[in-house]
């Protein structure tokens, strides 16, 4: 034996590789081939009628994005199937140019009669054949994805748009063969693949090491190049031994779970996704079929919709396993969304939406939160969980942190609510782990809580792209279930982890306590890029609250159908395009060329909700009447009501020009703005106080350079600040009267190639200064950003964020609070000091940059920026080129509960029509702070009426609702409708008296609700 162990372990890597693997098969047959191609996929029923062409093998083929079907037939040679040890098999190799599965070709083998068999890619090129019959007969879906990611060199690609990615092949057909698999010779494979891993992260003086190498020599010895098959077994035998070795009792436990991260839109279009499913899972389903202690865990209800949508019998094949407990929903959400930027109700409905579906197709209730890829989760999200009954909560993201580790892996998360799930992190971070040793041994080194738990769950198996689990994964963890020198490993489901780590919980005492938002550092970029989508989801978000209001309403005043499958469909897209790489703008082209029409499209339905459902509840009339689905009273009109369209009846908008000088007055504020059309100078009149910072001017645009080291469309790092250019370049300013409000218009030349039209508009009787913008974006690798240095010593920002808001220090005292240098805001962000507060409201954006400096006097200012556009190369070359309009307000004197009144109208246009009577709301609320998120008809389609509600001050508060229409009773309900006993809001009656649990309240109840508490009401009719 050699005396140095690397020798050793490099001969025998070297037999592995050059000898043992080409030797698995010992006998290969082609399989006979034609070809049939299109540009966009089609059903197997259309494909199999087509002219098929032969191709042979050495055959360019696949422009991208297109299609190829290739259909092989052939037989099984006399004689293979009495071979003892063997097993047929299908082996296929597209001509895949990297071995990283999921970016490229990938493939479907489908039998004659249509049904999936499994997928190929590059490092799972087999199907079993053996249970199949003799003679060959399948159809091949390839499907020639291009290399969008390169390498992820981040260079722009012209492949992300089907127009630019061109027409030529980028495939050459390798082989479609029969194959004979040495069930023995494959096993040795394992073994050795699984020692030699483990032998090289052990130290090389190290006894356990020592002994592998003798192993390895002795098995080497034993292998006969010139007969691998028969030598094979005795090798194996060499190697029993240190296989059989057990694992240190205190060796760390792994629950391996089976799993495919499946990004719903990417590098790829939705449609390709669809596609990406069906092949992951119908690779799983074989897999099932060969090793029963396989599980795999599935999230995202989408995919699985999908797939029942696409590919029913496959669906059949995935509910028997559910049946079985092996093929795991897990999640419970629409799909994996981004956290930061969805709003309240439709994080609600991520949830609803899940839940009920896997309840609905499985009788599954899922109890967890699966989101490995999301970047950062908001502090509302342990609230929204527990609002649907759901407890645990399952990430990785936080170990990409650029500055600071995440100081546990598995602990209680407590939401701004005090809302608590238990939550892991695997510290394998990852969730596409090979279940290599080195991923083993990282897991357990890396584990923050090894003193209060003993395990950690292991995703493992190839996503982002799809492909999932191999044959080979599974062998190794057979091999690792008690292995000395590794942790141990149990497939299982991640269930079972949580269940036993609550079990565990109960008798060794608590978990450490992470409280509020779990901020990432990294991507920052994502509240910002494609400016479109953001808009069109904030849009969407706020339609959808008013088609389900008026027409909730319509259906109990008027008897009005209900829309409930239209209303559905439209949630489904939204919530979809909340997926976590397409509403953070970090898709190829081609799928926001999707999403904007998606949006176009929901807006036109909901519209036509809107409008039918006010026509039916005003009926005809010529009297003008404002439809306000704020929360809060506006313009004379009730909350959630109809009411007359007052005019403003006062005096308009004082307007005072002077040397270039324009000034609003409208008794609340005075506005200065200057020859640039810059504002100079903002007088809160009713406070007595200059609102901006001494010498600086607000509603400045500021281009940046953008970039970053990587991810380009993902981050934005903190070297932007280094460069700064002000635009304050003006022509055509002009002052005009609009109504009653007075109006500043201008232009601007913005970078190289750009342009904005800006408006400051003054309403009488209003306290903010809005910026209209209206952006011609032809920059590249440049950020706009919009500021306001603001008179203020603002410890802290506080920004709104799902059922609540987030403060967060505006100082860079530790390397945590240095690194939030880039926030995430919904409709508002407020900073104020002791009794005085400013809030910005915008329409639109999310990123935000909030820093603390001094005027030149020395005093200390506070200054508020918002990200507008970007314009990153990669993925998508064309990112945010083209017009953008949004809206921004300065609210001088706002305190937090004015910023949240006013975000929600600032979102919320005026609507006014025309009609016959007014229309009383539904229901009415009172309590300070207790905001009214949704209105809508039961999911069960009974007629009763659901009421979403919050706390939104942070404050404990009590409220009343009252139902201006007959009731039977109002009852606590959770997210999913369903009678909620742990509300923890005792309901009572409109006099005081205890409501019972079946609310039978009369048409009023009152309760008490906790800072950020949700709350959720049936109205039963």
């Amino acid at each position: 034996m050699h005396t140095n162990p690397q020798l050793t372990e490099q001969r025998a890597a070297r037999t592995l590789e050059q000898r043992i693997i080409p030797a698995i098969h010992t006998a290969v047959e082609p399989l006979e081939l034609s070809a049939w191609s299109t540009e966009e996929p089609v059903p197997f029923s259309q494909a199999a009628q087509q002219d098929y062409r032969p191709i042979a093998v050495g055959a360019p083929w696949g422009p991208p994005w297109s299609t190829t079907w290739l259909h092989a037939t052939g037989s099984v040679p006399a004689g293979w199937r009495q071979r003892e040890g063997c097993a047929v098999e299908l082996v296929v190799d597209l001509g895949f140019t990297t071995t990283q599965p999921g970016f490229q070709a990938e493939g479907l083998l489908r039998r004659a009669d249509g049904s999936a068999i499994k997928a190929v890619s590059p490092r799972n090129q087999s199907a079993s054949w053996s249970g199949e019959p003799d003679a060959v007969d399948i159809y091949i879906e390839a499907a020639a994805n291009p290399d969008v990611a390169g390498g992820f060199g981040f260079a722009p690609t012209p492949y992300g748009y089907r127009e630019t990615a061109g027409s030529e092949p980028l495939y050459t057909l390798r082989r479609v063969d029969l194959a004979l698999r040495d069930l023995t010779v494959w096993e040795l494979a394992q073994d050795l693949t699984v020692l030699l891993q483990l032998a090289a992260a052990l130290p090389l003086d190290s006894t356990r090491r020592a002994r592998i190498d003798l192993a390895l020599e002795r098995a080497i010895d034993e292998v006969d190049p010139l007969d691998i098959s028969g030598t094979a077994a005795a090798a194996r035998a060499r190697l029993a031994g240190v296989l059989a070795s057990p694992a240190h009792a205190s060796a760390h436990h792994v629950i391996a779970t089976g799993h495919a991260h499946i990004d719903s839109a990417w590098l790829w279009p939705v449609r390709e996704t669809v596609r990406k499913c069906i092949r992951t899972f119908s690779s799983v389903l074989a897999l099932m079929e060969e090793d029963p202690d396989f599980v795999f865990a599935c999230s995202s209800a989408q995919q699985y919709a999908w797939v029942k949508e696409h590919d029913p019998g496959l669906y059949e094949r995935i509910r028997q396993r559910v049946a079985e407990g092996r093929f795991i929903p897990v999640g419970g959400m629409w799909l994996e969304a981004d956290t930061n930027m969805p709003g309240s109700e439709a994080m609600a409905r991520q949830m609803i939406e899940g839940k009920s579906f896997f309840l609905a197709e499985f009788g599954v209730e899922t109890l967890d939160v699966w989101l490995p890829d999301s970047f950062g989760y908001t502090g509302s999200l342990p609230g929204i969980i527990r609002a649907a009954g759901s407890r645990w909560f399952l990430s990785q993201k936080l170990s990409w942190n650029d500055t600071d580790a995440m100081p546990h892996h598995t602990f209680t998360w407590e939401g701004i609510d005090g809302s608590r799930v238990l939550t892991h992190f695997p510290p394998v971070d990852s969730y596409n782990s090979a279940l290599s040793v080195s991923d083993l041994l990282h897991a357990e080194a890396n584990f923050k809580e090894k003193a209060v738990a003993s395990s950690s769950i292991v995703p493992f198996g190839y996503g982002d792209g799809g492909g999932g689990p191999t044959r080979e994964m599974l062998a190794a963890a057979r091999r690792f279930a008690d292995l000395e020198a590794v942790p141990t490993v149990e497939q299982a489901s991640p269930n079972t982890f949580f269940e036993r780590t609550e079990a565990d919980q109960e008798t060794q005492g608590g978990l450490p306590v992470w409280s509020g938002e779990m901020y990432l550092e990294f991507h920052r970029g994502t509240y910002t890029s494609q400016l479109r989508t953001k808009q069109g989801n904030r849009r969407s978000e706020h339609l959808l609250r008013e088609a389900e209001l008026w027409a909730a309403t319509a259906a109990v005043r008027q008897g009005a159908d209900y829309p409930y499958e239209l209303l559905k469909d439209c949630w489904r897209t939204v919530l979809r395009n909340q997926f976590h790489d397409i509403l953070p703008g970090t898709c190829i082209g081609w799928v926001y060329q999707r999403t904007e029409a998606e949006y176009a499209q929901v807006a036109a339905d909901l519209e036509a909700v809107i409008d039918s459902s006010a026509a039916a509840l005003v009926g005809q009339g010529s009297q003008e009447l404002c439809l306000n689905a704020a929360p809060s009273p506006r313009d004379g009109v009730p909350s959630l009501g109809i009411g007359p369209a007052t005019a403003w009846e006062g005096d308009g908008v004082v307007i005072e020009q002077d040397e270039g000088t324009t000034v609003l007055d409208n008794g609340l504020l005075r506005v200065t703005i200057d020859g640039a059309g810059l504002i100079v100078s903002l007088v809160d009149l009713e406070a007595g106080r200059e609102v901006l910072a001494e010498g600086q001017a607000a509603g400045l645009l500021q281009l940046h350079r953008d970039l970053p080291r990587q991810w380009d469309a993902w981050d934005i790092d903190r070297e932007y600040r280094n460069t700064v250019e002000d635009v304050t370049g003006v022509s055509d300013l002009s002052v005009e009267r609009r109504g009653a409000q007075a109006v500043v218009r201008l232009s601007r030349p913005l970078g190289q190639d750009s342009s904005v039209a800006q408006e400051i508009r003054l309403s009488p009787g209003s306290k903010q200064v809005v910026l209209d913008l209206d952006i011609d974006w032809h920059e590249r690798q440049r950020l706009l950003k919009l500021a306001f240095p603001l008179d203020l010593k603002a410890d802290a920002s506080t920004a709104e964020m799902q059922f609540g808001h987030v403060s967060r220090p505006t100082h860079q005292n530790t390397s945590w609070d240095a690194a939030r240098y880039e926030i995430c805001a919904h409709r508002w962000i407020h900073v104020g000091e002791e009794g005085y507060g400013v809030a910005v409201l915008n329409d639109s954006t999310y990123g935000h940059d909030v820093t603390r400096g001094v005027d030149r006097l020395g005093r200390p200012t506070t200054t508020v920026r918002l990200s507008l556009v970007r314009a990153p190369l990669f993925p998508d070359p064309q990112a945010d080129q083209g017009r953008h309009r949004l809206s921004v307000a300065l609210r001088p004197g706002a305190e937090i509960g004015q910023a949240v009144t006013e975000g929600y109208a600032f979102n919320l246009p005026r609507r006014t029509v025309l009609g016959g009577r007014e229309v009383e709301p539904l229901v009415e609320v009172e309590g300070l702070g207790v905001v009214v998120e949704a209105v809508k008809l039961a999911e069960d389609r009974s007629g009763d009426v659901i009421v979403r509600l919050y706390e939104s001050r942070g404050a404990r508060t009590r409220a009343t609702l009252s139902a201006g229409f007959p009731v039977e009773g109002i009852e606590a309900v959770d997210l999913l409708e369903r009678p909620d006993q742990g509300a923890g809001a005792q309901l009572e009656a409109g006099d005081g008296q205890s409501a019972g649990d079946a609310g039978d309240a009369g048409d009023s109840v009152s309760f008490e609700l906790r800072p950020f508490q949700i709350l959720s009401l049936r109205l039963r009719r």
